[in-house]
């Protein structure tokens, strides 16, 4: 394809993707990313991924996105909003409720950012001609996202690991498609984080060791989601009440005052996701939770995960009032929830 009817056919693209609902689309090469296999090195010969043995598998994929797949010439990354319509922080301040990370508390991301890129890899076919091959990724492969975003330009990965922008702040997911297409590529974003450690210093359980770097294991999104088994005592009375996720060093960046509006009304809080009480969620069954999380990402943790953190909430409340609700869960069949619940009798008493 001659280099003007590339150019075309990315304006084009774009042009399509923001009708899809993406706030920002770039594009890089596969290998545009030279620096991720020593990161990413550095990040497991710490420990920092904890229990999250998957990181170690297929390492080489992981860490050199043109091994994913070598025909591709192309990575076009996109952005999607999800922008909280309130502060995620005041919730943090109710000792009785839960906070539930932002993303966490409409429909699941993955089935709604996946469904757009293949409408828009589908569309991306039919105007190039040819048949040019594609394949999209949403978070499930060993993609390094965020440093493909960089290298297209969406934006910078800040001090808090997490892809920054200039133009829509850093409440965004990000999604891939690689192509077969050589399509012009975009410059990389340079470092804008400047001074600042708003995020650094917002985190709870002190996770960074230093900027750019995150200790996983001490990651209270890490605890919540991906840990099994009872958190450490010590990090215990620093998860508040967050028993879903975490947005502190979200919430914390600057540049959240160009943050964009979510596009997609699904993304928007479901019913008993903001601020719920702690008492009704730790009384949940496994199929009155099933049940209230279907749909959300919030199901794949199962129950038993889920009661193991509201009962850590309940723990650090403060509520004299909540401790029966503790004491009830004292013989739980499960070990994590039953040693929960037996220390949060012991911190109301």
């Amino acid at each position: 394809m001659p280099k003007v009817e590339q150019e075309e056919l990315k304006k084009r693209l774009v042009a399509q993707a923001l009708k899809e609902g993406f706030v920002a689309a770039r594009i890089c090469r596969p290998w545009d990313v030279p620096e991720v296999p020593a990161r990413l090195r550095a990040f497991l010969d710490a420990g920092y991924h904890g229990q999250m043995s998957w990181m170690e598998e297929r390492t080489n994929w992981r860490a050199d996105p043109a091994a994913l797949w070598p025909e591709a010439r192309s990575v076009i990354m996109l952005a999607e909003s999800y922008t909280p319509d309130e502060n995620p922080m005041d919730v943090v301040g109710l000792p009785d409720r839960a906070a539930i990370s932002v993303y966490a508390r409409g429909k699941d991301y993955h089935d709604l950012v996946k469904k757009r890129l293949k409408r828009l890899a589908r569309w991306l076919i039919a105007e190039a001609g040819g048949a040019p091959e594609v394949k999209v990724f949403v978070d499930t492969a060993p993609v390094p996202e965020k440093a493909l975003g960089q290298a297209a330009g969406l934006g910078w990965q800040g001090k808090h690991t997490n892809l920054v922008s200039r133009d829509w702040g850093n409440w965004a997911f990000l999604g891939s498609i690689f192509t077969t297409l050589d399509l012009p590529e975009d410059r990389a974003e340079p470092d804008r984080c400047g001074s600042c450690r708003a995020c650094l210093t917002a985190c709870p359980t002190e996770a960074f060791p230093a900027p750019y770097q995150l200790d996983g294991r001490r990651c209270i999104s890490y605890l919540t989601i991906e840990h099994k088994g009872p958190i450490p005592l010590e990090l215990r009375s620093k998860l508040g009440n967050r028993i879903y996720g975490c947005d502190d060093c979200l919430a914390a960046c600057p540049w959240n005052k160009f943050a964009v509006e979510a596009s997609d009304l699904r993304y928007a809080a479901r019913a008993g996701t903001v601020a719920p009480p702690l008492a009704e969620l730790a009384r949940l069954d496994d199929a009155t939770f099933r049940e209230t999380y279907s749909g959300s990402p919030i199901k794949r943790i199962g129950r038993d995960r889920f009661v193991r953190n509201v009962l850590y909430a309940i723990g650090n409340s403060q509520t004299p009032a909540l401790r029966p609700v503790a004491q009830s869960l004292c013989s739980d069949p499960d070990p994590a929830v039953a040693d929960a619940a037996r220390w949060a009798v012991q911190r109301l008493t």
